[in-house]
């Protein structure tokens, strides 16, 4: 226990400390006036100014100790692919603020607001077994725990297809506000004097590893990825055979190898595909099946490029891609 706060001890640690306690300082206003932890920290994660592994703690020290949501967590009893009936409903449950906490068995952590029906997109399908925790707090006017509660088990409910009788704590306007911008104050450089400049190559050579630790412990480490919606790839080829399988190994090999922090999913009848070599021997994906795909990563780029390329690859064209040594990446992107 003596040891928990060595990450203080260091300028660099002290400061990242300091920016995630204002970070989420900024958020307790925030969410206080009414706005939704889902769509707030959504917004900085999309602008850089919150990193993805500082997401996990705030979920319990916001939303339960803070702010008192009612939440349980749930393996999914069967995979669910739409949430059109739960947006729905929480149209009308307008005086209960609902945030979902999904973990994707490839993207990670998704924090959304469920009313919001495009944050759904990067979650559907909600995979069995997988981790899903529902909060749900008051929306202005302060409601019973019990309320609150019974609010959780019926979001499940109506998640699963189940129908629910309406209760009147749960009614009222929707505030439909958006997330505003959280300004981080930055934390003051110390002033170096003249002396602490190091003046031969030895005090530089020890300055060295200092400069280092603070590049990493500022980074940290991502506890999760953004996952771009399933795009749809055609097959054309008479059906999905030995060579287009290796097109397509050819072809992501290409697209991780420009952009390493990215991965490229395959998935086909909704199961996700770790082994593409099982499409060719399923002998199930023919002419006409559609074959899906997805980005799962941060700053994803060439998408498009990549749906391009792989329609191809599932075309009776895939030979192009299969010209070379067989351990040549392919320069495509």
């Amino acid at each position: 226990m003596e040891n928990t706060l060595n990450i203080l001890s260091r300028k660099a640690g002290f400061n990242t400390a300091l920016r995630h306690f204002q970070t989420v300082t900024a958020f307790v206003e925030e969410i206080g006036e009414g706005y939704n932890f889902a769509d707030v920290i959504n917004e900085q994660l999309s602008e850089g100014s919150l990193q993805r592994y500082q997401v996990r703690s705030m979920l319990n020290a916001l939303l339960v100790e803070k702010f008192g949501y009612a939440f349980r967590s749930h393996n999914m009893n069967v995979a669910v692919e739409s949430a059109d009936k739960i947006v729905a409903a929480l149209a009308k449950w307008g005086r209960i603020q609902f945030v979902v906490a999904y973990h994707h068995p490839q993207a990670g952590l998704i924090v959304l607001n469920p009313r919001d029906e495009s944050q759904w997109a990067e979650a559907l399908p909600l995979a069995k077994d997988e981790l899903l925790v529902v909060y749900a707090g008051s929306s202005g006017t302060t409601l019973d725990d019990s309320v609150l509660s019974s609010a959780v088990d019926d979001f499940y409910k109506i998640l699963y297809g189940k129908s629910v009788k309406e209760k009147k704590e749960y009614l009222g306007p929707v505030k439909r506000r958006s997330a505003k911008r959280t300004t981080e104050q930055p934390v003051a450089k110390p002033k170096v004097s003249a002396k602490s400049v190091p003046k031969s190559d030895g005090e530089k050579g020890a300055a060295a590893p200092a400069a280092a630790e603070d590049s990493v412990i500022a980074t940290g480490p991502i506890g999760s990825k953004r996952i771009t919606p399933r795009y749809s790839v055609l097959v054309t080829n008479e059906l999905f055979h030995n060579g287009n399988v290796e097109a397509w190994k050819k072809i992501i090999q290409s697209y991780r190898g420009k952009y390493a922090g990215l991965d490229v999913l395959i998935w086909y009848e909704n199961e996700r595909i770790n082994d593409i070599n099982a499409l060719f021997k399923w002998g199930k994906v023919k002419h006409g099946t559609p074959i899906m795909f997805s980005v799962a990563g941060d700053a994803i780029k060439d998408v498009s490029k990549l749906q391009r390329y792989l329609f191809e690859g599932a075309s009776p064209r895939f030979e192009v891609f299969l010209h070379g040594s067989v351990d040549r990446v392919l320069d495509l992107f």
